[in-house]
């Protein structure tokens, strides 16, 4: 038996899983215990970037973490799409962790602000058909995930690579579109610490004359990045473009750093172009590494177009909404740009 909460929190678009307690775990070691985990995964689409964690208790078959973990950057698209996978698993130092069981909840049982008692039995791994791939689940955890992930997101899902909280404003006054850069989460570890050094650029598409591109400041070892340092005032955001940045020899920045692009612009020829926003991972001496993308536009899908139109359609007002970044862009936003 596991028993957690979740918390689906719509103001902020964060899902709280509280992890709490395991009871009557089977036995992994030798000594007749087990080191147990708990592991989350959000499907279709899982990946280490949104793969969330507790702590390993050590020689226990009624494991109590009480440990709070959040996903943010969770949308209501995401509640109604979404299914949230629960393993349970008992850490070996000397070999592959071992699969104990596992609970999958469809999001679409949780309603907003409520928090939710679950008490559940866990359930074994589904028996894979191949001799292959039972001996490679035979390997352990690592190799039945790898599988099963694959599985299911099949071959017309991209990666997730992550989420990422962006402002859109249309300013009539200034005549132009504002580009707020807030936040990442559960960025891609591209780095062998597992971090990444993040950073993120912008370029609205089509742009003959190649002047578009914009980039942020790198943010050292982290995957949750915050770049949201720039005042607002009022609903119109303002940046002093001018004066004040300052960006070190590695791509560090020193304070202020403009987070927030401006794109000279009239609304209608606005309304036929495409913000790409693309984000990296900075590397010394060597190529920085794509992590992933998103773009916004007309020809863009689901909450990217949404927000793109919404933007348009309400000048004068910051619309901050969250993003998955995927592995690729899509096709309508033309080729990757260079990092």
């Amino acid at each position: 038996m596991l028993e957690f909460d979740l918390l689906y929190d719509q103001a902020s678009c964060t899902l709280h899983c509280s992890i709490l307690r395991a009871k009557g775990l089977k036995p992994m070691d030798f000594n007749g215990l087990a080191d147990p985990y708990v592991k989350l995964h959000l499907l279709p689409g899982a990946c280490k970037a949104n793969k969330l964690k507790t702590k390993t208790q050590r020689n226990t078959l009624n494991p109590v973490w009480n440990e709070d973990l959040t996903y943010s950057g969770i949308t209501d698209d995401d509640i109604t799409h979404k299914v949230l996978r629960i393993a349970v698993c008992d850490e070996d130092k000397l070999s592959h962790n071992e699969f104990i069981g596992e609970i999958r909840v469809p999001l679409r049982r949780l309603k907003p602000s409520q928090k939710k008692h679950f008490n559940i039995c866990l359930e074994r791994q589904v028996p894979l058909a191949s001799p292959s791939s039972m001996s490679a689940a035979l390997r352990g955890i690592s190799c039945y995930l790898k599988e099963l992930e694959q599985a299911e997101q099949g071959p017309g899902l991209l990666e997730e690579r992550g989420r990422i909280l962006l402002s859109l404003s249309y300013s009539s006054r200034r005549r132009g579109l504002l580009v707020g850069i807030v936040r990442c989460a559960h960025l891609a570890a591209m780095d062998v610490n597992g971090y990444s050094d993040p950073y993120v650029k912008t370029y609205l598409r089509p742009d003959v004359d190649k002047k578009s591109k914009h980039k942020t400041c790198v943010k050292k070892k982290t995957l949750n990045p915050e770049f949201n340092e720039v005042n607002r005032q009022g609903s119109e955001m303002e940046v002093d473009w001018g004066q004040g940045w300052e960006r070190g020899p590695h791509g560090e920045c020193g304070w202020p750093c403009p987070q927030e692009f401006f794109y000279e612009m009239e609304l209608s020829t606005l309304a036929t172009k495409t913000l790409e926003v693309t984000v990296w991972d900075y590397d010394i001496g060597k190529s920085n590494d794509f992590i992933g993308g998103v773009s916004l536009g007309p020809g863009a899908r689901g909450e990217a177009r949404k927000h793109w139109c919404d933007c348009l359609q309400q000048p004068d007002t910051a619309l901050e909404r969250w993003h998955t970044l995927t592995s690729e862009l899509p096709p309508a936003a033309g080729t990757l740009p260079s990092a």
